[in-house]
């Protein structure tokens, strides 16, 4: 279905702008995102948004064509609106010309299938949304499976969250569990959890990664809690030549993925010392 909205006041857009808010996020179990990039991703992911709005004062992109057809085709609400409303729903003065409503794409931890990468990141209690978007494009570029999230973590639909990803929260599975189902889940299976912590000294590139392996990185401030590290097989450290004492999580995380990504593409997670 494809209509036009004009006013501020159309209910529409009062439901749509209420996705800002995490309460209505998860009471409508939708979120938003926006841009031609992001929005072509998930679509080549096989994702359609339920509802796609776009700019009626600004030229679209082939592509952008493309995907209101796909929206039509499938069923879904295509709206021609003004740039201020676009710019009313996603909170920005500039907004983009497109902005697409999903359905939440949080998968239960049961109908997790381990099996299906050898790499997964696992966060815990992360509060920064523009390090949460960047794992998950860390994880689409190490060809992780997914994101887990562990205890109280930042919102992965924010609007701010699913900017930083670029996309990526297409390509990744996320779950949100707590920490007590996640270690029972993990060891009910095959599965080597790896934690970065400064209170080891195994530097790491030293350890031999096993796959599937589980990278576990903590709280931006506070690192792993003590009982957490306990539970990994490995504990590693990434060195810090100069005056810091730790990277930030998003590049640590990166660093640890690659690493392991490495050792798998030589065929030798058995490359480190043990």
């Amino acid at each position: 279905m494809r209509r036009d909205i004009t006013g501020f006041s159309n209910p529409l857009v009062k439901r749509i702008r209420s996705l800002r808010d995490k309460k209505h996020r998860k009471r409508e179990r939708l979120f938003l995102a926006e841009g031609l990039r992001i929005l072509t991703e998930a679509r080549e992911e096989g994702v359609i948004p339920d509802i796609l709005f776009h700019a009626t004062d600004a030229q679209l992109h082939p592509l952008a064509i493309e995907l209101i057809d796909a929206v039509d085709a499938a069923g879904g609400e295509v709206v021609a609106t003004t740039a201020d409303i676009l710019s009313k729903i996603s909170g920005k003065d500039n907004p983009q010309t497109l902005v697409g409503v999903y359905p939440d794409r949080t998968t239960p931890l049961a109908d997790l299938d381990r099996s299906a990468a050898d790499l997964w990141i696992v966060a815990q209690s992360l509060r920064d949304p523009g390090n949460l978007g960047t794992i998950l494009r860390t994880g689409d570029a190490v060809g992780a499976g997914g994101l887990i999230l562990v205890d109280e973590c930042v919102d992965p639909f924010s609007v701010e969250a699913v900017r930083a990803s670029m996309g990526a929260l297409f390509t990744q599975k996320i779950v949100q569990c707590r920490w007590g189902e996640f270690i029972g889940w993990l060891r009910s299976g095959p599965g080597q959890l790896i934690g970065t912590s400064l209170k080891t000294d195994k530097d790491y590139q030293q350890p031999a990664y096993a796959a599937p392996a589980f990278l576990l990185v903590g709280n931006e401030a506070q690192g792993l809690p003590a009982d957490y590290e306990e539970a990994c097989d490995l504990l590693v450290k990434i060195p810090m030549l100069g005056k810091a004492d730790s990277l930030n999580a998003a590049v640590a995380t990166a660093v640890m993925a690659y690493e392991i990504r490495n050792q798998f593409r030589r065929g030798d997670p058995a490359g480190g010392q043990g």
